[in-house]
């Protein structure tokens, strides 16, 4: 577990969040086009999640459905793939990560998500939710 993180690294984290989602999100769909190819796992996530990074995916789970998205399958199917591949080996990673929304310990992540989204602004946080949308199988 993080012990302290600065605030200057919370500020930007969602920041860092939206070029690691969006090379993630690209590597994602280059490895589904790709299929015959070798596949070599290159996400920048190989040493482990933050609670940051989870808070931050979560969050998402909360605007993007504001942005149009609630009922939108590409996008349900892209957030628990991204879910998914930030939190392997977990048997349902979405349901796990809305428990671990909910613990008292992560709320401090949270609420600087939040803060970070906010900050943002909407439409980078669109542009993030209709990215999540390409992660989708079908798509």
């Amino acid at each position: 577990m993080i012990s302290q993180i600065s605030k200057r690294l919370l500020t930007v984290l969602f920041a860092g969040l939206i070029a690691t989602t969006a090379s993630t999100l690209t590597l994602a769909k280059e490895k589904k086009s790709n299929d015959d190819a070798t596949n070599i796992d290159v996400t920048p996530n190989q040493g482990g999640v933050t609670q940051e990074e989870l808070a931050a995916i979560y969050v998402l789970s909360e605007i993007c459905p504001g942005y149009g998205f609630k009922k939108d399958e590409a996008y349900q199917s892209g957030y628990a793939e991204l879910v998914k591949e930030n939190m392997p080996g977990i048997q349902d990673p979405v349901r796990a990560l809305q428990i671990r929304a909910k613990q008292k310990d992560f709320k401090p992540f949270l609420t600087q998500a939040r803060a970070d989204a906010k900050k943002a602004g909407d439409n980078q946080n669109k542009e993030i939710c209709k990215e999540i949308t390409t992660l989708s199988k079908g798509s």
